[in-house]
């Protein structure tokens, strides 16, 4: 049941970035675009990121609109409970445990240290997978394109 979950939202994920292959961008402009939408995805703003999305795609035409959108598939509201986890315990790691609280323990409404927490490894997460993100998406796109002979660089 996982693994089919899985694979099904990496073939939505593939089929997005192959669209995003086709466009009228420049590699670098796909591959940026879809490693700003991981880091955007994978920060804490519960829900608000789409709307993030909504205004860069208005105000940045440089920026691919399919790239951008194919971050969601990756880190898609079931993923991000991961993502919290693992944000929280890496904060934790290098800040320190928050004195009365376990791991188990932790929500939202526990207060500013926790938070900091959260945010610190959050950020530091976000960015380390908006990076590979790029490189992946910049990789595959160059490939893509070398095989179809397509167009490299923007109109």
């Amino acid at each position: 049941m996982v693994r089919h979950r899985i694979a099904r939202v990496l073939e939505r994920v593939r089929e997005r970035l192959w669209e995003s292959f086709i466009e009228k961008h420049t590699p670098h402009e796909v591959a940026f675009s879809f490693g700003l939408g991981v880091f955007i995805t994978m920060l804490p703003t519960l829900g608000t990121g789409v709307l993030v999305f909504f205004g860069l795609a208005y105000l940045f035409t440089r920026l691919s609109k399919i790239a951008l959108f194919a971050s969601v598939l990756v880190f898609n509201p079931v993923v991000k409970w991961g993502v919290y986890g693992t944000s929280y315990s890496l904060g934790r790691y290098l800040l320190g445990p928050v004195p009365g609280v376990s791991f188990e323990s932790v929500s939202l409404s526990m207060g500013y240290d926790v938070l900091v927490r959260l945010w610190l490894g959050n950020l530091i997460l976000a960015t380390a997978a908006a990076i590979i993100s790029y490189v992946v998406a910049l990789r595959t796109v160059n490939g893509f394109r070398r095989r179809r002979g397509t167009k490299q660089t923007h109109p």
